[in-house]
């Protein structure tokens, strides 16, 4: 039974969308496909254990999803009322080619809907991330600061929106795909950033998410070979990614970037990464995506933490805060003040963000605050900051690293 547990859980991580997107084409209701895709996952759970896993889990999934729907719709006699909620455009026409059988493409069709331009711009990302990866709302609401029933009611309207608005499920003709390419981009860069540091479970990376990141990714910039930002966003996450087997220990501990063993960060990650970044600088202005690799590129090519070049760092911070205004920035770039200036300077651009009410559920802001005053030695204040961070935080390996730097710091009391 517990190999069964495994390849099901394997299967919602790996094919999830698949079995959504076919889903989809039969119920034209993505609240419908949705629910006809939990029941075959919870199918799998009762006759994979007598039956044998299936060679092929995600077709199988596929056959009893599409069926359970067809089953409802036949029943209820809804296929009349249903149809017109999502258009689905299956004439030839200039549609950019994505007939190639890979789930990239499910996903990418699935994506394309939920970054339509009638939808709001974090709508369509907590869209994605709930149907696309198959997140929890409560995990699509702590990507966004947000509490779950907030997040839960704005997904709603979401596909309500879609219903309403007859949207296509189709990548978008190619006249239009640059215009609408950068939706999709913000929606990739947040799978990303959530997968890297996944906000609960007991690993520090959901590798599922990052690896559909990276995979969409590269076909973003398959499609769009002339646009710098794809290949922007491409070579951020490459070189981020780089250090992932280096970010806990051998036992699941977090190690911090300054114990970070770089000889064994993977190079040829780096270094596509690095062409990609040089190619996007030379082919237009440095946008958001190019300033963010910028930075991680500074990181892989400093041979230490000391030998970092921190002003560099805050400068890129400096133009990455200009052209995408966002507390979290001023959070990263507050502390690489602190690495760059001291522990003080660092706090001190901290203390403005105490007041910002999308950092007030953060974690990490109250994490920043309490290294820099153990750092000073100020330990009351550090212990009380670190009691807040891990009120705040549900990832167990950071909770770990918290709780020991809590009781560092409770011994100098």
């Amino acid at each position: 039974m517990q190999d069964v547990a495994a390849a099901v859980d394997l299967a919602h991580r790996e094919e999830w969308a698949k079995v959504v997107a076919a889903t989809v084409r039969v119920t034209r209701d993505l609240d419908l496909a949705q629910e006809c895709a939990q029941d075959a996952y919870a199918q799998a759970l009762r006759s994979w254990p007598s039956a044998g896993i299936p060679l092929r889990p995600g077709a199988w999934l596929t056959t009893v999803a599409r069926n359970r729907a067809r089953d409802l719709l036949a029943r209820e006699s809804a296929f009349r009322r249903a149809m017109p909620l999502l258009v689905m455009d299956d004439e030839p026409g200039p549609e950019v080619d994505l007939a190639r059988p890979t789930v990239g493409d499910e996903r990418l069709q699935l994506i394309f809907i939920c970054a339509h331009p009638a939808l709001s711009g974090e709508a369509r990302v907590a869209l994605t991330l709930r149907l696309v990866c198959g997140l929890t709302t409560a995990e699509v609401a702590r990507a966004f600061l947000v509490q779950e029933t907030t997040m839960a009611a704005r997904i709603t309207r979401a596909k309500k929106k879609i219903a309403l608005a007859r949207i296509p499920y189709r990548v978008p003709n190619r006249q239009d795909l640059p215009e609408r390419v950068g939706a999709v981009l913000e929606i990739v860069h947040l799978i990303f950033t959530t997968g890297h540091a996944a906000p609960t479970g007991e690993h520090l990376i959901r590798r599922d998410l990052v690896d559909r990141a990276v995979e969409l990714g590269r076909l973003l910039h398959e499609l769009l070979p002339a646009e710098p930002d794809p290949a922007s966003l491409l070579a951020m996450m490459l070189i981020t990614d780089a250090r992932s087997s280096t970010r806990t220990s051998a036992d699941g501990r977090l190690v911090l970037l300054s114990h970070q063993d770089r000889g064994r960060w993977d190079a040829a990650l780096i270094n596509e990464g690095v062409g990609l970044l040089t190619w996007a600088l030379a082919a237009g202005p440095a946008s958001r995506f190019a300033l963010e690799a910028a930075i991680a590129a500074v990181h892989a090519e400093s041979p230490s933490i000391e030998d970092t070049d921190w002003a560099e760092i805050v400068g890129l911070y400096d133009l990455l805060r200009d052209c995408w205004p966002n507390p979290v920035v001023d959070l990263n770039r507050a502390v690489a003040v602190g690495l760059r200036d001291g522990p003080a300077p660092g706090l001190g651009e901290l203390e403005p963000l105490l007041s910002e009410p999308a950092l007030a559920t953060y974690g990490y802001l109250s994490a920043a605050r309490a290294d820099f005053l153990r750092r000073l030695g100020r330990w009351s204040e550090a212990a009380a900051a670190y009691r807040e961070a891990l009120a705040l935080t549900d990832n167990e390996v950071e909770r770990v690293l918290l709780q020991d730097r809590l009781d560092e710091v409770d011994r100098q009391l």
